[in-house]
């Protein structure tokens, strides 16, 4: 039994996430962390919130709710949406937790005891009309790389370029809209990234097993330009991780700053398992055992989640942080990265309300279906697109025809013709050999496609062994063969009712709603993994009761996906 981390890049505090953004990081990481647990592997699955910066600020404002209260209600909401697509997280934690607090304050100081953290007098834009230093994502401006007129100081989110609020042309309040903006002189920390280049260079080199995304990522930030840059770990807001000393007391100079959301964020993915340790009554060792090598998290296996974005701070900010420290941190082994998700012929976008967000897919239609078709068309080698025509399509085919025709068929014939409960029927033949031999050498491609992270090939292999026992149903024949010889019949059906309980073990990391409905229909308590096909297809002996289930997957009708694409073109409608 090996030990495995799995954390996924937090999302912001400041609203619903659309699909894209679910497909991006939890969505991949939940399929990992529950084929992991099916394999008997100790799992942590974290994720949390991300509370601070100005995202939080400016929703809470436009909100019209003091910001604690507005973080502390959406991260409800959120985890709410959380349990609806069935994404297990051990604990779901805030990055605005005491917990977070002070492993950050211990990371700042530490840092800067080792010479890695300096102060920097910069020069910052103010607003006269808002009385105040304007961090980064306060001011929106036009991008001197493509031209976007709406990118922030921080970054352009339309050619990801990473920016500095001056480098805005014509930039303005986001606060106000004030253009009444001047650059005055300001005191930050930096974490001086560029003393750990060589360091994260090589460290980056050795994972060679990592997605060409996640490395070329990497690289490019590494080698842009002049290298890797020292970075400002520290802002001019309210709300935020204070800038003080481990002991409380005031770090001289930077009083009323508070540390940068992108400095803290990563360090609430350990904050989060003290959190977890701490909600389930354990001690300190039982989250260090998964955070410090000294202290059993040595033969842990850390995966991390997320989209192309968030690469560049979770391999350079964040392993300078752990690296910097001259702690005993475990430090991530494996980065799955996922490109973009777009949105029927665009993009999805969360401030014209365009595209399908957690919340409202989940009024119209279940979970798995959702889930089915976003992970079988994860954006892993390059951007994908959400079509409502071919959402349609997958669904219909893959769910309905395909696994739930088969469940329907073969328990309803069984309860026509044999009552419900498995048969039993005479000695299986070669058919149900060969049947066998493809079932075994596809479970094992599965296997080995989930444990390499590879979604899509893994959702290709899973719909084949769905499609082998359908292929299989077609030739034996049951409903025909009763006629001559009711006995080979009954032996049909009782491998057939197996292969819904096979189905629905290998099934559960994707769909984990039908997976269960289709155990409880089985009445089966073995959800065991199968190591070996021939003794899984007689987990239901003869005589095993089972239920008819009702459909599980309902087709989707040309009139409500019409309807559908036309309700989510554009401004979101609550």
């Amino acid at each position: 039994m090996a030990r495995h981390l799995i954390t996924s890049a937090i999302p912001y505090i400041n609203g619903i996430k659309h699909l894209g953004n679910l497909v991006g990081s939890q969505l991949p990481a939940d399929l990992f962390a529950r084929y992991m647990r099916g394999r008997g592997h100790e799992v942590l699955f974290l994720c949390s919130t991300d509370e601070h910066g100005t995202p939080a600020e400016l929703a809470a404002a436009k909100a019209g709710k003091p910001v604690a209260d507005y973080c502390t209600e959406m991260h409800a909401v959120q985890a709410e949406i959380a349990r609806g697509f069935g994404l297990s997280f051990d604990y779901f934690g805030r990055s605005s937790s005491p917990q977070n607090h002070r492993l950050t304050q211990h990371f700042a100081e530490t840092l800067y005891r080792n010479g890695l953290i300096e102060e920097v007098t910069e020069r910052q834009v103010y607003s006269n009309a808002d009385g105040r230093f304007l961090p980064d994502r306060y001011i929106e401006g036009t991008c001197p790389n493509c031209g976007y007129e709406k990118a922030r100081g921080d970054q352009c989110e339309n050619c990801t370029k990473q920016l500095d609020p001056t480098d805005l042309i014509d930039p303005r309040s986001a606060i106000s809209g004030s253009t009444d903006l001047e650059v005055r002189e300001t005191k930050h920390l930096y974490l001086r990234q560029s003393q750990m280049r060589q360091t994260l260079e090589d460290w980056i080199d050795s994972k060679t097993d990592w997605p060409i995304l996640t490395t070329s990522i990497a690289k490019k930030w590494l080698n842009d330009g002049d290298g890797l840059r020292d970075r400002g770990i520290t802002r001019d807001l309210d709300w935020g991780i204070p800038v003080r000393h481990e002991d409380g007391s005031d770090w001289p100079g930077m009083e009323g700053k508070v540390f940068y959301v992108w400095f803290d964020a990563p360090i609430e993915y350990i904050a989060c398992a003290a959190e977890w340790a701490e909600a389930n009554g354990l001690d300190d060792a039982a989250w260090q055992r998964w955070w410090h090598t000294d202290k059993g998290a040595d033969d842990v296996r850390y995966t991390q989640f997320m989209g192309k974005d968030n690469v560049p701070f979770h391999t350079l900010s964040f392993p300078a942080t752990l690296m910097g420290s001259g702690e005993p941190w475990k430090l991530v082994d494996y980065i799955k990265s996922f490109n973009y998700l777009n949105y029927d012929g665009g993009q999805f976008s969360t401030s014209q309300g365009r595209g399908v967000f957690m919340d409202q897919a989940l009024d119209i239609l279940p979970a798995d279906y959702w889930r089915w078709w976003l992970l079988s068309h994860a954006p892993e080698g390059s951007d994908a697109e959400f079509t409502w025509e071919n959402f349609q399509m997958n669904v219909n085919k893959d769910l309905a025809d395909v696994l739930g025709n088969f469940i329907s068929r073969v328990t309803k014939f069984c309860r026509s013709k044999f009552g419900e409960a498995v048969p039993e029927g005479g000695a299986q033949g070669p058919e149900e050999a060969a049947l066998i031999d493809t079932l075994a050498t596809r479970i094992r491609s599965y296997e080995r496609h989930m444990e390499a992270m590879d979604i899509r090939k893994s959702a290709t292999e899973l719909r084949a062994i769905w499609v082998a026992g359908n292929e299989y149903l077609q030739e034996a024949a049951p409903w025909a063969t009763f006629k001559q010889d009711p006995d080979r019949a009954a032996m049909q059906i009782r491998l057939a009712l197996n292969l819904i309980r096979l189905y629905a073990v290998l099934s559960a990391p994707f769909i984990p709603g039908a997976s269960s409905r289709m155990l409880s229909s089985m009445k089966a308590t073995d959800a065991g993994w199968p190591d070996n096909v021939e003794d899984a297809l007689r987990a239901l002996p003869a005589g095993h009761a089972f239920e008819v289930p009702d459909v599980l997957f309902a087709k989707i009708t040309d009139d409500a996906r019409a309807g559908w694409q036309e309700r989510f073109a554009g401004k979101r409608e609550d």
